[in-house]
């Protein structure tokens, strides 16, 4: 049973492992063309603005709360 539990771990935890090292080369050989710059800007400002957004709404309700 114990095992069968630790087995399972490890392969769950490889499998995350290999999933992360594909992401990081496909991100790695992404970074090296102009798009990723456009993309990166235009993520990041989201992001941002979500941000804040959230952090409006936030206070919002505990000032008026």
């Amino acid at each position: 049973m114990v095992g069968n539990l630790v087995s399972f771990n490890i392969g769950v935890e490889l499998g995350q492992l290999s999933a992360l090292l594909i992401v990081l080369l496909l991100l790695a050989a992404w970074r090296q063309h102009a798009s990723f710059n456009r993309f990166a800007t235009v993520t990041n400002f989201l992001l941002m603005s979500a941000g804040m957004m959230l952090m409006g709404y936030q206070l919002t309700g505990y000032f008026i709360a």
